[in-house]
């Protein structure tokens, strides 16, 4: 039976049968009470199909745990997910607060390693991951009334006196019955001088969706990050697309990056992710080049920090100097506005 008429067959039977929409799914709100994330603002959503994921609210919006099922998608590290601390944004103190989880956002204006020029001092990918979103609707499903749509929409600020000021709408929503998350981003410059923007998706997938054998998908032109005759995982003839079981080279900060250039269909949309057999379990990325040109594959596999991202990017992970270097750096006009577009789709194989 294939993925979509597995769905119908378990939604097909709910007429005259439920008296709540939330038996089905929906989107759940609460607070977090205990541990680092104390006091965070989370969104459960629930869709119905066995995908069901969290929205921390406080930080950016991003995607923490993901499940399909009994499956954990996403990777979470150590700490987990903390409260904002959105002065973390000089030197590596971006990584004290990195939960990883299926989404972290990165930027608005910087992706990349620590870095300080004549145009500000900039920590590690930038400060959107920590800050709170000012919630504008939550839109629930109306099984009864025919409205199977369901979506929550907030606002996140990059903002300071004198400048920059980006602003980013996001709403993630999806439907009940689709095992389909759908993000929809707009940065608009709220500011009166061109901004630079920088915009990277870090997608963390761990275990079990990420394990040996796992399948890594996707497709273009690459190079590792720090050159050939650096690398011991991108390399030619190597099985990079294969997750391998942990290795002692990247115990500690050990890691390796590929920057690619992503094969984009004829309407310039791009897909990426992750097959694991043994589970029968499929994750895919979709995204349309036109908007995010550059994709990244983060591999660390370290002993229990074993972890694969798959990030789209308006730009490689090279910081806003070295874009701006190599000619490469966007900006975005006072109040022009720029829309970004994500599809993420769990199927069963």
């Amino acid at each position: 039976m294939n993925e979509e008429k597995k769905v119908e067959a378990s939604l097909s039977g709910w007429k005259d049968k439920i008296s709540n929409p939330a038996q089905l799914g929906g989107i759940e709100t609460s607070i977090l009470d205990n541990g680092l994330g104390r006091g965070n603002r989370i969104a459960w959503i629930n869709t119905g199909t066995g995908l069901r994921y969290k929205v921390i609210l406080d930080r950016g919006m991003d995607i923490a745990d993901a499940f399909y099922n009994q499956y954990s998608l996403a990777w979470l590290s150590h700490g987990g997910f903390t409260s904002p601390q959105p002065q973390s944004d000089k030197g590596i103190d971006w990584l004290r607060t990195f939960g990883g989880g299926l989404l972290t956002t990165c930027g608005l204006s910087h992706v990349g390693g620590p870095e300080k020029d004549e145009f500000g001092e900039r920590g590690i990918h930038g400060q959107i991951s920590n800050t709170p979103a000012e919630i504008e609707s939550i839109i629930q499903p109306d099984p009864l009334a025919g409205k199977m749509d369901m979506s929550i929409t907030g606002v996140i600020k990059e903002t300071r006196v004198f400048g920059p000021s980006l602003e980013l709408r996001r709403t993630i929503s999806g439907k009940l019955g689709e095992s389909i998350i759908r993000i929809h981003d707009e940065v608009i410059n709220r500011g009166n001088t061109p901004t630079p923007l920088m915009v990277l998706y870090h997608f963390n997938f761990g275990y079990p969706m990420v394990d040996e054998g796992t399948e890594i998908l996707w497709e273009g032109k690459w190079q590792p990050r720090f050159g050939s005759e650096n690398a011991r995982i991108f390399k030619a003839g190597n099985d990079f697309k294969k997750c391998p079981a942990p290795i002692d080279d990247h115990l500690g900060t050990g890691e390796e990056v590929a920057f690619i250039d992503p094969t984009a269909n004829e309407a310039g949309q791009c897909s990426c992710g992750l097959y694991n057999a043994k589970i029968g379990l499929k994750v895919e990325i979709n995204f349309n080049k036109n908007e995010l040109p550059h994709l990244i594959n983060w591999q660390h596999w370290g002993k229990n920090e074993y972890v694969t991202g798959i990030e789209p990017a308006t730009n490689p992970p090279i910081g806003q100097a070295q874009a701006r270097a190599n000619q490469e750096l966007m900006f975005l006009n006072p109040y022009e506005t720029r829309n970004f577009d994500l599809e993420i789709k769990a199927l069963e194989i």
